[in-house]
């Protein structure tokens, strides 16, 4: 047979396998030094048993950058991770490190090599009785998947959660299922946040997922976090202080612990673990993130404690929080160049320094993104027409991104506040021309948005009626 034949034979193989390279995993370029620096953070910090999905994640994007030889390395490293772990389970757990073997070696132009591990993983398929030559179906698999879904970013969570709802199917006791379902579904109720409050749909995963592991301080702070938004601060904090007081995941402990502290107000507290999480992670954008949201909020105490006139000392700690801010918004869009909500939060601080430029510069870098949350979007417009409106002074570019965000028919807080600053723009304009037909035509759209339908009738027939007069008027001229 051709070497050509091989390689097309090898090819139908490897379209098979249940591994990275099938999965489909939707990464962008500028999204992999990102997600190279949170897989290392998680071998390193994180007390998982997800390490052997990491190393392999972290072969695939070594190869989607061209470095086969590094990929190579990384499942050498996953496959003695297995070998050292479950022996009883070894076929199971390699057959996914095997298919990612296969395919790198495929790219590299070794046929021979990549055929040895198609082999492994048809022995391991005979071995189980699978119905396929190079694929099985099983939970330990569908886990696998969800995994390597769950770490490659929002747009591929919906898939992750049925990996794992697949997985837990079969296993609906397994610790490893049911805490990679509850991750996801916390992930998920982030992206749900409505007018109304969090939705509350992890909550029952992550208390189930707890109790079948209750060592797991990783979803032990999930489930404090998602207590406190349900309002049930004190019963979260007693699972907060449990994490802080175990020696396990201790980067991840103190990130999601300072993110209660500083949801509870506790600023100096939050600051204090950020910044000690920070030293063993220097490159985590999330980390950036919520110490620039820390300083933000300080910020907002000293204006709101001096009815909104600081002077002296309270003028100098501003200036330095603001700076500090800067830094962190900054530092974090440097390492997650996809962050988009850390953008919104750097223009408002490059807005509350002055330096409108800036502001300008990130807005326009922001809104050229497809974030995977839709209420991402709207709050990105929201934040850009209220710098229109206070800052640029130009009510029309103001109207035409909160009719943007209202656009995005997404309920939410921010749905909501963009309907209230459109009405109240067009409302100003009435008054300056009570017959100003597109005000009369957006109050009635924002009526509708609302499900106000007797009011949004009554706009849209006062503007129909003034535009049918105008062209009567028109129409009448010599």
């Amino acid at each position: 047979m051709s070497k050509s034949a091989d390689d097309h034979q090898i090819k139908d193989s490897l379209e098979q396998l249940r591994c990275h390279f099938t999965w489909e995993l939707q990464i962008e370029d500028n999204e992999m030094p990102d997600l190279e620096n949170r897989a290392w953070d998680q071998i390193e910090f994180l007390d998982s048993k997800q390490n052997v999905g990491m190393h392999n994640l972290l072969a695939y994007v070594k190869h989607l950058k061209g470095q086969n030889e590094e990929a190579l390395e990384s499942l050498t490293e996953a496959e003695d991770l297995i070998q050292r772990g479950q022996t009883d389970q070894a076929d199971v757990n390699s057959l996914v490190t095997w298919g990612n073997f296969a395919w790198v070696y495929y790219h590299m132009g070794k046929l021979t090599e990549a055929q040895t591990y198609l082999d492994k993983v048809e022995n391991t398929c005979k071995k189980f009785t699978s119905l396929f030559r190079y694929r099985m179906e099983c939970p330990e698999v569908d886990s696998k998947e969800g995994w390597a879904l769950l770490k490659c970013g929002g747009q591929n969570y919906e898939r992750a959660k049925a990996c794992f709802e697949k997985a837990l199917v079969v296993d609906p006791d397994n610790p490893e299922f049911s805490a990679g379902y509850a991750i996801t579904m916390y992930r998920l109720d982030n992206f749900r946040l409505v007018s109304k409050g969090h939705k509350t749909l992890s909550l029952q995963p992550l208390e189930q997922a707890l109790k079948l592991n209750p060592e797991n301080v990783y979803i032990k702070v999930l489930l404090a976090l998602k207590l406190q938004d349900l309002g049930r601060t004190a019963e979260g904090e007693r699972y907060i202080e449990e994490g802080l007081d175990s020696t396990s995941s201790q980067a991840y402990v103190l990130r999601f612990a300072a993110k209660f502290y500083r949801k509870k107000g506790s600023l100096d507290t939050a600051l204090q673990l950020l910044k000690k999480a920070l030293e063993a992670t220097p490159s985590s954008a999330p980390l950036h993130h919520q110490i620039g949201l820390c300083y933000r909020a300080q910020i907002i105490q000293i204006k709101e404690a001096t009815s909104m006139r600081p002077r002296g000392q309270d003028r100098e700690k501003i200036d330095r929080f603001r700076h500090s801010a800067i830094f962190h918004f900054e530092s974090a869009v440097e390492f997650k160049p996809t962050f988009e909500i850390a953008y919104v939060h750097l223009a408002k601080m490059y807005v509350e320094a002055g330096n409108y430029r800036k502001a300008e510069d990130t807005y326009h870098k922001v809104l050229r993104m497809k974030p995977v949350v839709e209420e991402t979007m709207q709050n990105i417009h929201f934040s850009y027409g209220q710098f229109q409106e206070f800052q640029k002074k130009s009510e029309a570019d103001a109207m035409i991104h909160y009719l943007k965000a209202i656009q995005i028919k997404r309920a939410s807080i921010i749905w909501d506040k963009s309907i209230y600053s459109l009405k109240k723009l067009a409302f100003r304009k009435l008054q300056r021309n009570e017959s100003d037909l597109e005000s009369l035509s957006l109050l009635g759209f924002a009526h509708k948005m609302k499900g106000n339908l007797n009011e949004a009738l009554e706009y849209y027939e006062k503007a129909l009626r003034l535009a049918v007069d105008w062209e009567n008027s028109v129409g009448q001229d010599p």
